[in-house]
């Protein structure tokens, strides 16, 4: 590990002031991702700015028509939510599957999210519940927020302060899980709401993307048979000594039809 300049900040201004004018400079939250990569001299930030110290960043809320989560907030605590149970059962069900119990009591929500691996869990969920990233400087619509690989809409000195979710009327998570980090080699999140059905896949490709062809033929008839013939080309997903294009591509109609099965319990 090279050495860099540690700050723990008790508030966002102190954390803005932190990362102004360090170009350099990175934010850690759970750290599950960078520790690692500082481990094994993958990264030589200037700084590391910890945001465990600012307590505003944490909790779960219920708003309206849906949940807010701030960006803080460490996976065991969505998954054990009252709150999130209760509107978003999927989304608990999601955060009670990452990782093993270790990276569940560390990792956090804004930080996945941040971080975008194209094998997280949570990109899935924030995509087909069509939910809203709010920043310490503006808000970010789903579909516009996430880029490519690692890629997000985020500006350098900007953090994700809470992310809200809209209750739904019906969802459904499912993943094939790599049986050693248990990221997923593919991950479909199935969800209905107010605003349509919205189909969104992780871990197949470099970055979570939609499935129109699955939202058109579920918004007709929510039942896994109506997208069993439904196949997603294997051009551009990953292939690597997990599972090929052509097996990834093959898993995402099977992880689909399993999350309607479960959307519709």
């Amino acid at each position: 590990m090279y050495d860099f300049a540690y700050h723990r900040p008790k508030s966002l201004a102190e954390a803005a002031a932190a990362l102004k004018g360090k170009p350099e400079g990175r934010v850690m939250s759970g750290g599950m991702t960078l520790i690692p990569t500082l481990k094994q001299r993958l990264a030589k930030p200037s700084d590391v700015v910890d945001l465990n110290g600012i307590k505003e960043l944490a909790g779960i809320k219920v708003e309206g028509n849906g949940v807010t989560i701030g960006g803080m907030t460490r996976h065991a605590d969505v998954a054990s939510s009252a709150d999130v149970k209760a509107a978003i059962p999927a989304l608990a069900h999601l955060a009670g599957h990452i990782g093993d119990p270790a990276v569940r009591n560390r990792g956090t929500i804004g930080g996945s999210v941040a971080n975008n691996d194209p094998a997280a869990d949570y990109p899935a969920a924030v995509v087909a519940l069509n939910a809203t990233i709010t920043t310490s400087s503006r808000k970010i619509t789903a579909d516009d927020f996430f880029k490519g690989l690692f890629e997000t809409a985020l500006e350098d000195g900007e953090l994700i302060t809470a992310i809200s979710f809209p209750k739904v009327e019906k969802a459904g998570y499912m993943k094939f899980p790599n049986p050693a980090s248990r990221y997923a080699m593919v991950g479909v999140f199935v969800a209905k709401t107010a605003g349509g059905v919205r189909v969104a896949v992780t871990g197949a490709g470099p970055c979570v993307f939609r499935v129109k062809a699955m939202e058109d033929a579920l918004s007709k008839n929510f039942s896994s048979d109506a997208i069993k013939d439904i196949k997603v080309p294997a051009d551009g997903l990953n292939s690597d000594i997990h599972g090929s294009a052509e097996y990834r591509a093959h898993l995402v109609t099977v992880m689909a039809r399993r999350a309607v099965d479960a959307a519709n319990k």
